[in-house]
């Protein structure tokens, strides 16, 4: 009897290594999991990053991803559903060359994929194009709205920007696609090892800390702070930093919160970069269960009142389900707060190129006879 409890332990504990070894090699060798940084990757962090405790980053202030608070059904102010009953209205998207220097021309393509046209560049936020934001093909956030563009209808990419690593802002699939069109990446820390693994050139990327700035051609990128969190699998919790953007030249300064919870950074980034011409801002994806890693809509304008920002435009919905808000609801609280406090704003169909100048042409509720 206790030679066959033996032999059944032994069993148990061969068939536990072998799921442990296949484990490891498929977070190892599948490249749409991305790649860790190393020991000597982690000691130039340490160098350059004031929240990089020599493993792992870490928001400032009280912060906390998990709370007590109830679940936030009670803020569906529109009392539809998570997803929409039809089609949400969209621009099947052109190409449009900016005719003046100063102008800025800003394309929505759902969720939070932003081409901002400023300086003579084309400049990508979060490429997303694929149907699911996961790892697999077969599971994960299903995009309910109809993708403005493919791929092949964009034009080349002198930058892309990744603020963060999660899957609905950094995709293997598009990056593989997308790759040969673009000149440069500008990731936050450790990005840049998933790039990697991708199969991007390091020729091609640089990483940055918060308040680290690069000047391409005249035009001064910053990787400025966020509140949020990384990681792609189980294991790698913050082993990446989170990010928002300012890209700033003579003329304008473009703000892109990516996600974010609503705190002092704000304020921050403002008194070293502002005014603001335009914020493009987090308020999507959010719950009492979360607050502190995604702004509600009210907290989106507040934000907008920190940046002193001329124009704002709400970004990080309209795609994907990843919290359980009516689908419109960020949407009409965002435009309805942003009026009751002189706030003004541009909330595009997906697709239409804007040009900041004819900002005020863009207010339309097209959200409204959707349900």
């Amino acid at each position: 009897m206790i030679r066959k409890i033996i032999k059944i332990l032994i069993v148990i504990f061969i068939i536990i290594v072998i799921l442990a070894c296949v484990a490891v090699a498929f977070i190892k060798f599948y490249k749409p999991l991305g790649a860790s940084p190393n020991s000597k990757d982690r000691e130039d962090y340490i160098k350059r990053a004031d929240n990089f405790d020599g493993k792992k980053f870490k928001n400032t202030g009280s912060f906390s991803l998990k709370t007590n608070y109830e679940d936030n059904y009670k803020n569906r102010t529109t009392g539809k559903g998570k997803t929409p009953k039809g089609d949400i209205p969209y621009v099947e998207y052109n190409y449009i060359h900016p005719e003046n220097d100063d102008d800025v021309l800003i394309t929505w393509f759902g969720h939070s994929t932003v081409l901002i046209q400023m300086h003579g560049m084309n400049i990508l936020v979060d490429p997303i194009f694929e149907d699911i934001a996961s790892p697999v093909k077969f599971t994960g956030p299903k995009r309910y709205s109809k993708a403005p563009a493919r791929i092949s209808d964009l034009p080349d990419i002198d930058i892309v920007l990744i603020t963060h690593d999660h899957y609905d802002h950094l995709s293997y699939d598009t990056i593989k696609k997308l790759d040969g069109r673009v000149k440069k990446y500008l990731v936050p820390l450790g990005i840049e090892k998933d790039l990697e693994k991708f199969g991007v050139s390091s020729d091609k990327i640089t990483n940055m800390a918060w308040w680290e700035e690069q000047d391409i051609d005249g035009l001064k990128i910053v990787c400025t702070p966020a509140r949020h969190f990384a990681g792609r699998y189980l294991f790698d919790s913050n082993y990446t930093l989170w990010s928002s953007f300012v890209l700033k030249d003579e003329y304008n300064t473009i703000f892109d919160s990516g996600d974010t919870g609503y705190g002092d950074h704000f304020e921050e980034i403002s008194r070293k970069y502002g005014p603001v011409s335009l914020a493009l801002l987090d308020g999507a994806q959010y719950s009492e269960k979360w607050h502190d890693v995604h702004m509600f809509p009210e907290e989106s304008v507040m934000a907008s009142l920190k940046m002193d920002a001329k124009v704002s435009m709400l970004v990080h919905n309209s795609a994907f389900v990843l919290s359980d808000h009516s689908w419109d609801d960020p949407l009409e609280r965002f435009t309805r707060y942003a009026t009751e406090n002189s706030i003004e704003y541009m909330q595009p169909k997906l697709g239409e190129t804007v040009n900041l100048k004819d900002y005020k042409n863009y207010q339309e509720k097209w959200w409204k006879d959707v349900e």
